[in-house]
Order: C-alpha cells, then structure tokens, then sequence
C-alpha cells in the first residue's frame, strides 16, 4: 500500500489528455501521479492484446506527427521509439457507387472531386478555398498550443496580430456546414456529400448537415495534418508517453482504479486501490458521470458536469468488430483505412457506415505471419440503447453487427475473404477495453450552434479538480485532447 504522499497534481486515467498533462506537468517541475484503471495507457486510443493478437481500440487515424506538431516534437525532443507511416492514400472511401481515395495531396484529392461525372467544379473549389481559410487560421492553435487559453500577454498580441483571419470566419460560425454547402450549390452532389457526412461523423460525431460549419471546415483538413499510423499500433505512442513522464519525474501507476474523490484541507485525498494519494490538484481524464461517480454527487449537484453529460448523452456509443484476416494476394504490405457506407442515403450510423483500421506487414507483433489485424467500428445512438432492456439491447447489436459483416463482405471482400478469427464488442465491451463510461465515444457532438464557443479553455469542475478529454475543449482526437491536456497543465502552473 502506498502512503497518503502529497503531489502536486494527480492525474486519473491515462488517456492521451491525461498523458499530455501528466507530461506537461512534469516538465514543468510539478510532483505528478499518474493512474490507470487498465494495465495499459491510452483509453480509447490504445492497443490491447487478446488471443495473442494485438488491436486498436477504436479504428480511426491520428494526426500530429508532423516536425512541428505536438507528436511530432515529443517523438523528437524524448527520443521516443515511435515510427509514423505515412500512407498514400490516407484512407479510401467506399460506397456502393464510389471509390474516392483521399489522397497525401490535398489538391489532387481536390482534382480527384471535380473530375468525377457531373461535378459542380466551381463549387468544389470554392468550398475548398473558404475551407483553407478556416484550416488556416484555426489548425496554427494545435500546432503552437501557448495559442490556446489561459492567453499570456505575448499570445494576446499575436492573436492580435491573427485579428483580419478571425474576422473571416464570422460570418459561418453558429451555422451549419449544411448552410455552406448549400451556399455554394453543392448539396445535390452525393458524392461530395457522402465524403464530408462521413468525415463529420468520425470528427465532430454528426452529420455534415448538421455539424457547427467552423469545425467541420477545420476537420477536413484532419489528413493532411501530419495524419499517419503508427507502426504496432497508438499504444506504442501511448507506452512511450508513460516512460517520458517517469523519467521526467512522475509515477505512473497502472492498474491502479481510483474509488473515489475527496476534498481535503489543502487539496484532494484520492483514494485508488493501491492506496491513498494526496494532491493539490486531480485531473480527471473522464467523462463528467466519471467524475461524479468519484466524488459520490448525483450530476444535477454539479450543474456544468450535469449539463455537459446531457450532451454526451445526445452522442454515440461504439459497436465494434475485431477481426484477424489472411492478407490478400500482391496487397503491398501498407497499413490501410478504409471508410464503407453501403446506403448514402440513410443515417451514418448502426452499421450502415464503418470505419475500418488493418495493420501493416511491418505490424510486427498484431497478428501471425501474413495475417493483419482489423478493427472496424460504427456509431450507435446511446440514447436509443437506454431506452432499451438489456435483452432488447442484445437483439438491436446483434442486428448491427450483422449488417457490419455485411457491409465488409459488400465493400470490402479482398480483406474479408480470408476472414479467420472475429470478436465482437457492445457498447459496454467497449467500455472494459477502453475504460469509458458506458462504451461513449467522441465526447459532444458538435452540432451547430454559438453554445460550441461558450467554454474555449481549461475546465475546472471544482477548485483543484480538473476535467479533461474529448468532452470539453478543443474536442474530439487524440491530438486535440493532448492540446486540452497541456494547457490544462499550464492553468494548473499558474495557480501553483
């Protein structure tokens, strides 16, 4: 058992937002405890082992690696055993009707857009122009994270300085990327629409009709923002953040639940099965009915978290496959991202859309000689599951899972042709794997509105208790809740 040792900060759950804080911290000199739930880091973003095989959590891409980014410079500055992919195409859309690869090229995947039959060519690049722009001047903020609050005088000035690209973005915020499309004249061209409900629904978790314009316009350019794969899978990343926070200093204590969350004269007491810990701080990489589970408080006592949980609420669970397949004949050995929806014209979710993650021949370690690993999710509405009983529950997952099969049969048959080895995972397997509440994934949804802009900083649930994660901003990837993680650190630093 551990003594009741005071730090400075106690980080729960080791998460990417908890590892970016953690390591922050600790740069900055503070006395840090780090504790995870799972024996393994990087909560929904993670590689876990099962059967001998090694798969990601979720399927979805990670971008930050570029030299400059946030990745980019840890990987460099800690000397970190990281090596990025970079593939070409970063991930191809399938459709019944359309093969659209997205391309490293961000203009010959525009090319590619406006050479398809009855493209509305002007409307494309129009569209493409107005997204630039708002990539432009929003992406520099997870780039050079002192952009974010809490704002220093010297980042005062140079957002002062940013003033004429800000006031271009007016004009689009609180309203719908629906609005810009239909704007430009390019709401009846399917193809253009599939690709962008597709990319909204894995970035800002709705569709493209409905997705706040400002952040949809800013998620497009997700793949050319030093995106990449991470060779053995984002928990090599995740393990090497673990090791850059203990040799700055910190303990990092997997396999350690935290119980619950008390004030104490001075701070906070955290008890965790390994035994009590003291701090001045806790950060809480959770969702809010995490956080209020800790502290023992129904949501309703703490109106912020209560509010934040019912918008969560309005999102999405995860039902997933993980798969083992034979490697096709003459495939070239990549990583692949593949993105199926076999009905454009019905919802994006419950099976009918996939995102689907297959490891690399140099995976070395996921799966046998010639074998890849798969890991294929779609979005399930956590509001249509509570109203369920659990066996009703059963049945509608099951039904998912089969029209998830389907689906790769119809789109993808080269990689489920040598199909050997499937787990299936609820929405609550989800949760044991990643350790989230209720198997959530991508925090709120961003649906349009000015109540997206309302909370633009660092949250502070209670004084010295810290929330971050995909639930409060920047929002939903691992890099932005690393970018939330580190200026949560630097709020912390500055009441220290």
């Amino acid at each position: 058992m551990m003594s009741s040792t005071w730090y400075d900060a106690v980080v729960v759950g080791a998460g990417f937002g908890g590892l970016a804080t953690a390591l922050e911290l600790t740069r900055r000199g503070a006395r840090v405890a780090l504790c995870e739930t799972l024996n393994y880091p990087g909560g929904c973003a993670s590689t876990f082992r099962r059967e001998g095989h090694a798969f990601e959590a979720g399927a979805t891409l990670f971008s930050g690696f570029e030299p400059h980014q946030l990745f980019g410079r840890w990987i460099r500055e800690h000397s970190m055993a990281v090596t990025v992919d970079w593939l070409d195409p970063v991930v191809e859309l399938r459709t019944p009707e359309l093969r659209l690869p997205v391309h490293r090229d961000r203009a010959r995947f525009i090319d590619s857009l406006c050479a398809l039959p009855g493209a509305p060519v002007s409307g494309i690049r129009r569209l493409f122009a107005l997204q630039a722009r708002v990539a432009g001047a929003l992406w520099p903020l997870f780039d050079d994270p002192d952009l974010l609050p809490p704002l220093d005088v010297k980042a005062l000035l140079r957002h002062a300085g940013r003033a004429f690209q800000y006031a271009q973005l007016l004009r689009w915020m609180g309203r719908p990327l629906g609005a810009v499309l239909e704007h430009l004249g390019l709401s009846g061209f399917t193809p253009l629409r599939t690709y962008l409900d597709a990319l909204c629904q894995i970035t800002v978790q709705c569709s493209a009709g409905e997705a706040e314009s400002l952040f949809a316009l800013a998620a497009m350019d997700y793949y050319w923002r030093g995106t990449g794969h991470v060779r053995g899978g984002i928990g090599r990343l995740a393990e090497a953040l673990t090791r850059a926070v203990e040799a700055g200093g910190g303990t990092v204590l997997l396999a350690n639940r935290v119980k619950s969350l008390t004030r104490v004269p001075g701070g906070w007491s955290v008890s965790s099965r390994k035994g009590e810990l003291r701090a001045r701080h806790v950060v809480a990489n959770l969702l809010p009915r995490g956080v209020t589970r800790l502290l023992g408080q129904p949501p309703e006592q703490l109106p912020r978290l209560g509010a934040l949980s019912e918008r969560i609420e309005e999102g999405w669970g995860a039902a997933m496959l993980y798969l083992v397949v034979r490697a096709p004949e003459h495939e070239n050995g990549s990583a692949h991202h593949l993105e199926l929806v076999r009905n454009t014209g019905a919802p994006f979710i419950e099976g009918n859309h996939l995102f689907m993650s297959i490891s690399g021949a140099a995976d070395e370690g996921r799966a046998p000689a010639g074998h890849r690993t798969v890991t294929v999710s779609t979005h399930v509405p956590l509001k249509a599951l509570a109203r369920m009983t659990s066996e009703d529950q059963g049945h509608y997952l099951s039904g998912i899972q089969t029209r998830m099969h389907q689906g790769l049969e119809q789109l993808a048959p080269e990689w489920m042709a040598g199909l050997t080895h499937t787990m299936t995972a609820s929405p609550r397997t989800y949760q044991r794997f990643t350790q989230r509440e209720g198997g959530a994934v991508g925090g709120v949804p961003r649906r349009a509105g000015l109540a997206n802009y309302r909370n633009l900083g660092p949250m502070q649930v209670l004084d010295g208790l810290w929330l971050v994660g995909d639930s409060v901003f920047p929002g939903q990837s691992t890099l932005a809740t690393a970018v939330g993680g580190v200026r949560t650190a630097a709020s912390i630093a500055a009441r220290s």
